[in-house]
């Protein structure tokens, strides 16, 4: 199955290790982690004008690598707590009928928009096992 983890840099760690365990359960994961290029490192670090990089071929590059995956994956996990570009691609996903599953934390701000959600999960262990129930019934009882 395919997945899109939609979250905020802040969350840099927990989108890795929530990428290799997916990836480990056999899920195909496109991470804006690793799309990331040279240019987005220096926005990150205040080298480099984020308004620049923004309107960049890179920026834009960039742009369409996140909300195609985020429209065309069979599944959307949104890492909180993000900002508006996280929940940017939550609203593309959940427009797009893709589904949309929730790794809730303390700090989380999402008012009456979290409905796109279809389930919030406190724990990354139960959301794992979701996922795992999600990708089995898609593929006809087969693991994921």
């Amino acid at each position: 199955m395919k997945i899109y983890i939609a979250s905020s840099w802040k969350n840099q760690h927990a989108v890795e290790m929530l990428t290799d365990s997916l990836e480990t359960c056999g899920h195909e994961v496109a991470s804006f982690v690793r799309q990331a290029a040279d240019p987005e490192s220096l926005v990150r670090s205040g080298k480099l004008d984020v308004e620049e990089w923004i309107c960049s071929a890179d920026g834009a590059a960039k742009f369409h690598y996140d909300t195609e995956s985020a429209t065309k994956s069979d599944l959307v996990i949104y890492v909180g707590p993000s900002g508006t570009d996280a929940w940017a691609e939550v609203g593309a996903a959940w427009a797009s009928g893709v589904l949309v599953l929730g790794l809730w934390a303390k700090g989380e701000q999402a008012g009456l928009m979290r409905h796109m959600v279809a389930a919030w999960h406190k724990d990354f262990r139960h959301l794992l096992r979701v996922v795992d129930e999600i990708g089995r019934r898609r593929e006809g009882g087969k693991s994921a």
